[in-house]
C-alpha cells in the first residue's frame, strides 16, 4: 500500500492507467459516437502497414511565449485549431492521462462533414508535452506527440508521429499518397492556425521517414473493425431513420 503522505510519481500523474478497453462516457449529442467504446488501443508496433515517423513544426517567431504557455493553451483549445469539418469530442476533463475522445473527421478536400468517426486516448501529459495514442479501426495504429520548446531564440510548437496504417484499405490510402497527403494537410495547417492564435509568424513545416518498409500480414484481419468502413455504412441508416423520425 502506497504511502498517502508521499508525493505521486511523475508515472502515476503523467501516464494514464493501463486499460483493458477504452471507455468514452458522456459526451455532446451532437458527437457521433463509433468504433471506441469497448476498443483496445493499438501502438505503432501493432497496425499492417509500413510503419512511418513524421514530424512537423512551426517557429513561433514574435510570439512571447514560453513552452509551458503554448502546451497550455494547446491543451485548452485543442479542436479549434483542427481544420473546418473535424470535430473532437471530449468530457470536461479534458487533455489529461487517461481521458477518451472521439473524433468526428471529414475527408480532406472533400465537405466538411462527418466521414469517419473514431478516438483517442490521452496516453501522457505534463507542462510542455502530451501524447495520444489510437484505438483498433482508427487509420493508422500508433501514437502522435505535441510538444513545445525552446529552440534558437524562440518557441518551437511541434508535432510527432509513429504510425502503421491499421489495415490493408488504409495502407492503400497511404500508399497511393491520399493518406499520407490528407495527414500531412491536417497538421500543418493545425500548427498555422495555432501560430495565428499565439499572433505568430513562421511557416510549418515538416519531415517524413519511413521506418519499417514491411507489411504485417498477421494484421490484416483488422479490416473488420475499419472506421471508414463502418462509419460509412451506419451514416445512411442514421440519415434515413432522422428523416423517417420527423
Amino acid at each position: 500500500m502506497s504511502d498517502p503522505t508521499t508525493p505521486p510519481t511523475r508515472e502515476e500523474t503523467n501516464w494514464a492507467k493501463p486499460t483493458a478497453a477504452l471507455h468514452t462516457g458522456a459526451l455532446q449529442s451532437s458527437a457521433i459516437n463509433l468504433n471506441v467504446e469497448g476498443r483496445q488501443l493499438t501502438g505503432p508496433l501493432k497496425g499492417f502497414g509500413q510503419m512511418w515517423q513524421k514530424t512537423y513544426w512551426v517557429r513561433l517567431e514574435g510570439a512571447a511565449v514560453t513552452p509551458e504557455q503554448v502546451i497550455a493553451t494547446w491543451k485548452a483549445e485543442f479542436p479549434s485549431f483542427w481544420p473546418k469539418g473535424n470535430r473532437f469530442f471530449k468530457r470536461e476533463a479534458g487533455i489529461k492521462p487517461g481521458e477518451v475522445a472521439v473524433l468526428n473527421l471529414a475527408v480532406p478536400g472533400g465537405p466538411p462533414v462527418t466521414a469517419i468517426s473514431t478516438g483517442i486516448m490521452v496516453i501522457y501529459a505534463d507542462e510542455v508535452s502530451f501524447s495520444f495514442m489510437t484505438p483498433e479501426g482508427h487509420m493508422f495504429a500508433g501514437m502522435i506527440t505535441f510538444s513545445a520548446e525552446e529552440a534558437e531564440g524562440a518557441t518551437v510548437a511541434r508535432i510527432q508521429a509513429l504510425i502503421r496504417p491499421s489495415d490493408p484499405f488504409f495502407e492503400l490510402m497511404f500508399r497511393i499518397g491520399v493518406g499520407h497527403k490528407g495527414e500531412d494537410k491536417f497538421w500543418l495547417k493545425t500548427l498555422g492556425n495555432l501560430a495565428a492564435r499565439l499572433s505568430a509568424h513562421g511557416e510549418p513545416q515538416m519531415k517524413a521517414e519511413l521506418i519499417d518498409p514491411r507489411v504485417q500480414w498477421s494484421e490484416a484481419g483488422m479490416i473488420w473493425k475499419n472506421a471508414a468502413i463502418r462509419t460509412g455504412m451506419y451514416l445512411p441508416v442514421a440519415w434515413t431513420k432522422r428523416l423517417l423520425g420527423r
